[in-house]
């Protein structure tokens, strides 16, 4: 089974207040999961990185078999094909955290796109921002 996942991550301030979101659906877009967290002070790379392994978190709970991952994080959709190496130490983890969960499926790809077509897991990412000062 595919689903596309849409990831985003980010922070009120770089550190600041954090949060992480992922919205999967089928290839067809209709929604069959979402879910979003926070995660404390933490910088903007960390919570991107974050939000993507809450989607694959939940891609493998949901039994896909394939993934295409959508983020609006160009770093971080490079450093995870490669074509940027990761520098920062707190990110090497999380890299390395990635790679594995991809690694369970049998395909994946992950791509960057502009902020306004990633609209819903950006949405989510606030809306836990919101609960949690409340």
């Amino acid at each position: 089974m595919k689903l596309v996942v849409h990831v985003d991550g980010g922070s009120r301030g770089n550190p600041g207040p954090a949060a992480a979101a992922a919205v999967l659906s089928t290839p067809d877009g209709d929604v069959v999961d979402e879910a979003a967290r926070t995660l404390g002070s933490t910088t903007n790379n960390v919570a991107e990185y974050r939000g993507l392994l809450l989607g694959l978190e939940r891609a493998a709970a949901l039994g896909a078999t394939e993934v295409d991952v959508i983020n609006d994080s160009e770093l971080i959709a490079h450093q995870v094909t490669g074509r940027y190496k990761v520098k920062h130490p707190d990110m090497k983890p999380l890299h390395a955290q990635a790679l594995a969960a991809l690694g369970e499926f049998e395909r994946w790809s992950i791509r960057p796109v502009k902020r306004a077509q990633n609209a819903d897991a950006d949405a989510l990412v606030n809306q836990a921002w919101d609960a949690e000062r409340e």
